[in-house]
């Protein structure tokens, strides 16, 4: 992937990981295109980066997903690279009274979205990279996420398949694996004792530089390139 002079939409760009690649890929001299529930979130980041353009939307929402398509189609048709970073962790019990209500709001959002985003935005003649957000969860499950763990996994695969079959349209599918980090993912508070956001970026743009297409990190790295007896007992500290 070439680093600079690409017009790139970012799902979920406004906070956490999503933030971090906005801002990097801002000052590598791209063209930020950001998407998100809350207006007034995005609103924040423009008002830091007046470069950044924002879109209000829903990305659990079908109809909302076809209307972004729509808009890039006609407002930004010389989009070239699709990041899939929107996503939503809920620490549960599968005991809970709600527990498959939420369940389905996460499938939707980290698996519905990005698989539906993958086949409309491949239809762009001027896309050439997806990057798909997945995370070191898609190797060992944390019990205490079992849903988003899960979603993760679902993602990694699904990443591997893209790969290979968008090779046909010169599409270059890669995936960014990231660790626990300080985001409130999940809630806030819950990961401040993780490595920070901008430490992960730091390490994935240099990979990005070397031209590979599974960015690890960290946790991540370790579970990357793992033994099913590592993953068996990674799975026993996660999950005591």
């Amino acid at each position: 992937m070439k680093l600079s002079n690409n017009k790139i939409l970012i799902t979920g760009g406004a906070s956490g990981i999503g933030l971090g690649l906005t801002e990097r890929f801002i000052k590598e001299g791209n063209t930020v295109i950001i998407c998100g529930r809350r207006e007034s979130v995005l609103k924040e980041v423009s008002d830091k980066h007046p470069s950044v353009i924002t879109h209000v939307c829903d990305l659990a929402v079908e109809l909302d997903r076809i209307r972004l398509f729509k808009w890039i189609e006609k407002e930004h048709s010389d989009l070239n690279v699709l990041v899939n970073n929107a996503g939503i962790q809920q620490w549960m019990n599968i005991d809970d009274e709600n527990f498959y209500e939420r369940a389905k709001l996460e499938i939707s959002t980290n698996i519905e979205a990005p698989v539906h985003l993958t086949a409309l935005f491949s239809k762009l003649k001027s896309l050439t990279t997806i990057l798909n957000v997945t995370s070191g969860l898609a190797f060992v499950p944390f019990t205490k996420v079992p849903v988003y763990s899960a979603t993760k996994a679902f993602f990694r695969s699904f990443t591997l398949s893209a790969r290979h079959l968008l090779k046909g349209k010169n599409i270059e599918v890669i995936e960014v694996i990231p660790p626990a980090l300080n985001t409130d993912l999940g809630g806030k508070g819950l990961h401040d004792a993780a490595p920070p956001v901008s430490d992960f970026i730091e390490s994935i743009f240099a990979q990005l530089k070397e031209g590979k297409t599974e960015l690890t990190f960290g946790f991540s790295h370790a579970m990357a390139n793992s033994s099913q007896d590592d993953v068996k007992v990674a799975f026993g500290r996660l999950n005591p």
